[in-house]
């Protein structure tokens, strides 16, 4: 079951004619809301754990253009995580199953009550430990990337 899906907005179209890059990362940002609610951090768990996540830092990849009205389906693959981080990759496809774009972030939980990372509640941790991770622990091909300008030597 797919953690996000979504249709491309109308006002999320830029003068180019297909999806504003901005609203990428829109996206992702709403996945990782979708993927709180799995793990138990939905408005509920929140409020009961004093908790959350915060982003720490995202490498997003457009791969293929997206245009109004198109659906967006979203999933999850757990790369690693800690007591209190999760390492988390995401896949947007479109309905023909092509691949537009991914985004590899680190997350951190968080108490509400101090704001100071904490380790996960017990029933979140419980969670995590059922979503999807590589097979064999192979990463997907875009996980791990740097920005860079390849130069010969």
């Amino acid at each position: 079951m797919p953690l996000l899906e979504t249709r491309v907005a109308p006002e999320w179209v830029d003068y180019n004619g297909h999806m504003n890059d901005a609203e990428y990362a829109r996206v992702f940002s709403l996945a990782v809301e979708a993927l709180m609610d799995r793990i138990g951090l939905d408005v509920d768990g929140r409020a009961r754990h004093g908790y959350t996540l915060y982003t720490l830092e995202t490498h997003l990849c457009y791969r293929c253009e997206a245009h109004e009205g198109a659906l967006l389906v979203v999933d999850p693959m757990l790369l690693d995580h800690d007591a209190k981080r999760l390492h988390v990759f995401f896949t947007m496809r479109d309905s023909e199953g092509r691949e537009l774009a991914t985004s590899e972030q680190m997350l951190m939980g968080m108490s509400s009550e101090n704001g100071r990372p904490s380790a996960f509640p017990e029933s979140v941790a419980e969670h995590i430990a059922h979503l999807p991770h590589p097979a064999d622990g192979e990463w997907p091909v875009l996980a791990g990337r740097r920005i860079a300008i390849p130069r010969s030597h």
